[in-house]
């Protein structure tokens, strides 16, 4: 049976993760039951879809994302009757559960890791990569997502496994058809309870080259970026249809690949749906253009023109062929408001612009918990107060390569993944309503008094409900979802306008992306901005020719 009802190109998605939305119990750590608390506002705000970042039983070395047992659900989260709870509280609002399918690793406290590390003749030894070293060092120069090498050496054998992140989390070898097996029947017990699709981690990665050369190492490198031998690999395709024909395929479900280093071309592959690969996939070229060279930890200024050239780049490469994702947040990711808006005078009109410019393009967009309220980017004064893994390594690989302490929290400020993790900001009352306990997990952004839900919903003027009408115009105008995409004023530094055209139909974006009032001076602009009928504007009265710091408005041609 192929899966034709295409129902997520209409849907909006917002992502939850769970240890930061809400804690029920006041142990500090967000859970299930606070999940189901908060039903009700997700229905309000009028998204379909909620993505769920991994509930599964880990030892949380990379908060959930290295798995101890696919089939249990991670004990600060609750049980598996609290997942079946939610499960039918969703499906009760006509809402659907989208689930985090993590099958590029395991975690080493894997079942089948245990297993593997034992003996070099075990079962479940090829379940992952084991090599004899090299000269004394690791099997190749290959070097982890969150610093160092990519290898680990394990005396019990005498031979290193290859993790592409951290050393608790051991890649899985997809050359192994039991292993693939295995990995399509835990799939399929998710989706015989009901959920309605899957995110799937890293996917683009699991298809490795088979002899795992060594990379190129640049000035000053120790440890290669091995990507090109294990991103878009050269059996990915075989394999995401393999999963498809086996698993996607029987269910009316939607699907999402996370694909670090995936071009438009590759996209269209993966997205096509005479393919049979996957529904859409999260690019990350449009999150690398403030990144100076060396990495996302050195900064650069975002140049608008880039942006506007990478997000035509997508939305006309897909368009009548695949299908996008959209997204400015998630939970690797710092906030958008604080990384291409104004967090401070202009927080609100900026967020609302940012909104704008995105929802109005051709794909599925994603929210994620928090930016529906504006929320910003965090400070901490002390190293201490951070939690995630690739925040803390870098600390320390930087720290011996001589940079100061003011260089690595610049850093941290603007590009570290504790700023979207981050407790979610219900209310004034301390720890901003997210625990009742003394200490959350990681501490709340200290702007919560000021910017948290209770606040938005009394606001009819607030982000929130900016929100709303944005998701509810998705639901109304076919144009979204089927119109072709055209840049206008490409060359522009500080205003990003497009049109989407349908049938005969036109739908005119225009977002100032600067805290300057910009005149518009392009004659043919200028006239459609005065003859065209207001849709959404983030301020009163918008449609005039002249933009107003961050102002966003959006018309049509009757």
């Amino acid at each position: 049976m192929k899966n034709n009802d295409q129902w997520w190109k209409k849907s909006v998605v917002y992502q939850i993760y769970p240890r930061s939305f809400k804690d029920s119990n006041g142990d500090g750590i967000g859970d299930i039951q606070g999940i189901i608390e908060k039903l009700d506002y997700l229905k309000l705000l009028g998204v379909d879809v909620i993505w769920l970042s991994p509930v599964y039983d880990s030892p949380n070395d990379d908060n959930g994302y290295d798995i101890r047992n696919y089939q249990e659900i991670m004990n600060e989260f609750g049980t598996m009757a609290d997942f079946d709870q939610m499960l039918a509280e969703l499906h009760k609002r006509d809402m659907k559960l989208v689930m985090d399918l993590v099958v590029n690793h395991t975690s080493d406290e894997h079942e089948w890791f245990v297993q593997s590390k034992k003996s070099t003749d075990n079962p479940y030894r090829d379940y992952y990569f084991w090599r004899k070293g090299k000269d004394g060092k690791e099997p190749n120069n290959w070097g982890s997502v969150f610093s160092g090498p990519a290898w680990t050496y394990d005396e019990t054998t005498n031979e290193y496994y290859l993790h592409l992140f951290s050393k608790k989390q051991p890649d899985l070898n997809w050359e192994n058809p039991t292993l693939r097996e295995e990995i399509y029947r835990m799939m399929k017990y998710w989706l015989d309870k009901g959920i309605d699709g899957f995110r799937m981690d890293v996917i683009n990665m699991i298809s490795k080259q088979e002899d795992l050369p060594d990379a190129e190492l640049s000035d000053g490198q120790v440890y290669s970026d091995g990507g090109r031998y294990y991103m878009n690999g050269p059996r990915i395709h075989e394999f995401l249809q393999e999963m498809n024909q086996e698993v996607l395929s029987k269910y009316p479900i939607m699907s999402v690949g996370e694909m670090p280093g995936a071009t438009t071309e590759d996209a269209v592959l993966y997205t096509d749906p005479d393919r049979n690969e996957v529904n859409m996939i999260f690019t990350f070229e449009h999150m690398d253009l403030d990144s100076a060279p060396g990495g996302k930890w050195n900064l650069k200024p975002l140049d608008l023109v880039d942006l506007k050239e990478n997000l035509t780049k997508w939305q006309t490469g897909l368009h009548n062929k695949g299908w996008n994702s959209l997204y400015w947040n998630n939970h690797d990711q710092p906030r958008i408001v604080s990384r291409f808006g104004n967090d401070q005078e202009y927080r609100v009109e900026s967020a609302k612009m940012l909104a704008t410019c995105l929802h109005f393009m051709q794909g599925t967009p994603y929210i994620y918990q928090g930016e529906e309220i504006g929320m910003t980017n965090v400070k901490f004064d002390s190293l201490g107060d951070y939690r995630d893994i690739e925040t803390i390594n870098m600390n320390i690989e930087r720290k011996a390569l001589g940079y100061t302490h003011e260089e690595i929290m610049a850093s941290i400020y603007v590009k570290g993944r504790d700023n979207a993790r981050t407790p979610m900001q219900w209310d004034h009352s301390e720890h901003g309503g997210f625990t009742t306990g003394e200490t959350p997990w990681i501490k709340v952004n200290p702007r919560f008094k000021e910017i948290n839900v209770k606040t938005a919903l009394e606001d009819p003027q607030s982000i929130f409900y900016f929100y709303q009408k944005l998701i509810a115009l998705r639901k109304e105008m076919d144009i979204i979802i089927e119109g072709d995409f055209q840049l206008l004023l490409k060359g522009h530094p500080k205003l990003f306008a497009y049109e989407r055209r349908w049938k005969d139909e036109t739908l005119l974006v225009v977002c100032n992306f600067s805290g300057d009032e910009v005149a518009v001076e392009d004659e043919e602009l200028r006239t459609k901005l005065a003859e065209y009928n207001a849709v959404l504007s983030n301020y009163e009265g918008g449609g005039q020719s002249i933009l107003r710091p961050y102002e966003s408005m959006v018309l049509k041609n009757r």
